[in-house]
């Protein structure tokens, strides 16, 4: 089944020390630490995710019409997600591993691999 908005935010709200900067109705930006992850923006019910350039790469390569680069930084390759084409446990990685790529070490050490569900 297809995520939805809701699906979203109840996986990103999963995780430890995330904050939601909410903009204007537009969009809203998640971060851990005061590091941003990820933003949703809910007129398109799309997601940009934090992710490394070869996950960015290789995401946009296997399904480039749920998936496409919104910007690199670094060593770091956003990805735009359109959420009617992830499953809720797709999404759940994704989303993880942005929260994780920007969390201090001690709340990645203990949240450990433990996905939101």
């Amino acid at each position: 089944m297809p995520c939805s908005l809701s699906d979203c935010l109840d996986l990103v709200h999963q995780l430890e020390q995330v904050t939601q900067d909410d903009r204007h109705e537009a969009w809203s930006g998640f971060a851990v630490a005061g590091r941003g992850f990820g933003f949703l923006w809910p007129a398109t019910a799309t997601v940009g995710l934090k992710q490394l350039r070869a996950e960015q790469l290789a995401l946009v390569a296997e399904r480039p019409e749920v998936f496409e680069v919104q910007f690199t930084a670094g060593r770091f390759g956003w990805v735009v997600v359109h959420l009617e084409g992830v499953e809720r446990d797709e999404l759940a990685e994704l989303v993880f591993e942005a929260w994780r790529l920007s969390a201090p070490e001690e709340l990645v050490a203990a949240r450990a691999d433990r996905l939101p569900t």
